[in-house]
């Protein structure tokens, strides 16, 4: 089975890459005998799992934001001559890919242009396709809905369509349609749990000079959507270290935020490359993860990730990640744009040990029985398998 990926953005630097990437590496070690896998996408890094087709797009663009794309201009703010570029350009790459590759299975892992691509090459090259959706690109439909049409007719010759969460599946059907409801599948994201706990992380302390013990993370895009100054806001009350790790448009105005409240306990850190595995030491460090975004969150990969590291969680009560965390359980749900609530329970947190012990645990417990690669990779390649079963032949009596 050989199965071509088209993406819209860098593997690296965004959630949907980082699924993106471990979905094929999951894929690959689950069936290493009867997968491949190619992807079409705007990156030069190798992956040993997969054949990349590189591209080099004439206007690079992004939905909200991306680390690695600093200049990238909003695909809303494209003009119709810019997106007719772009469009026919990735059109005769991914076509290109086809004749090299030779797939039996397209998969877009977004939306916007990449289904109507899809859909044609799928009807020039008789390739059964299939289309997720992350959340953010729905979002992108209230900017600018160029491309709806061409999206909704995609999504009605794709044999299947998977959302992230419950949650967006419900917003594709409500934008999309409800007559797609069967052929639409929740496949969340996946996290890996091979996590050494016993792992030196104490350099954190030493190179940004902590003065508390304690240490409270985000780590994400700096967009207006992820919510970090009301994070900000709330460290004023927090006695804890406060690590935001990332980059994004909001940068500036969030670090004159810091020198407006004079706050010593706030770090920020940055975006970390794909060569580094930094990341994961903060999450390993972090006492508690706060993730206060202010839209509809459609799953948050990142939460996964602190989970899995059995840090607990203070969240915004948006969107899909009630997916993940059950207030009081394994984490905290908070009414977002609150910096009184999270002051309340990061604190209540940091307070009672014992209290975070067993949410972090529960955190990890969740993850792992929920978010394993391995039943994830078996849904996609059981979707893949399905597209290429012909339909049964209708004999006439």
């Amino acid at each position: 089975m050989k199965v071509l990926y088209l993406y819209m953005f860098p593997l690296w630097g965004n959630g949907s890459g980082n699924w993106l990437r471990r979905l094929v590496y999951s894929l690959k070690e689950k069936y290493p005998d009867d997968y491949q896998a190619a992807i079409v996408a705007p990156d030069s890094r190798f992956l040993k799992q997969a054949r990349i087709f590189r591209l080099k797009p004439p206007i690079t663009g992004v939905f909200v934001g991306n680390p690695e794309l600093p200049i990238a201009k909003k695909y809303s703010k494209f003009t119709p001559e810019e997106m007719i570029l772009t469009y026919n350009y990735y059109l005769l790459r991914s076509a290109k890919a086809i004749e090299k590759f030779r797939p039996n299975v397209i998969h877009c892992f977004h939306t916007a242009f990449l289904p109507p691509i899809a859909r044609q090459l799928a009807n020039l090259y008789k390739i059964p396709y299939l289309i997720t959706t992350h959340g953010s690109d729905l979002y992108y439909f209230k900017e600018d809905n160029r491309w709806k049409t061409q999206v909704y007719d995609a999504s009605r010759r794709a044999k299947y369509i998977t959302a992230n969460s419950n949650f967006t599946r419900q917003w594709y059907l409500d934008m999309f349609g409800h007559d797609l409801s069967k052929k639409t599948k929740t496949i969340p994201a996946g996290i890996s749990n091979n996590i050494d706990f016993n792992r030196d992380v104490s350099w954190i302390d030493k190179k940004y000079k902590f003065q508390f013990d304690k240490m409270v993370l985000f780590t994400g895009r700096l967009t207006h959507h992820k919510g970090v100054e009301y994070l900000i806001k709330a460290a004023r009350q927090i006695k804890a270290e406060v690590i935001i790790a990332g980059d994004g448009p909001e940068r500036k105005y969030l670090e004159s935020l810091i020198l407006k409240y004079k706050l010593t306990n706030v770090h920020m850190v940055g975006y970390f490359s794909s060569r580094l595995d930094t990341i994961n030491d903060f999450y390993l460090r972090a006492d508690v993860y706060v993730a206060p975004s202010v839209w509809n969150e459609p799953l948050g990969l990142v939460i996964l990730e602190a989970m899995v590291n059995k840090t607990p969680v203070v969240v915004s009560r948006k969107g899909g990640v009630t997916t993940l965390v059950k207030d009081g359980y394994n984490g905290f749900l908070v009414r977002p744009r609150s910096p009184k609530l999270i002051v309340e329970k990061v604190n209540l947190l940091l307070q009672d040990e014992k209290l975070a012990e067993r949410m972090g645990e529960r955190a990890y417990k969740t993850v792992t029985e929920k978010f394993s690669w391995d039943k994830i990779a078996t849904k996609f390649y059981n979707l893949y398998d399905k597209c290429l079963q012909k339909p049964p032949l209708n004999h006439k009596k």
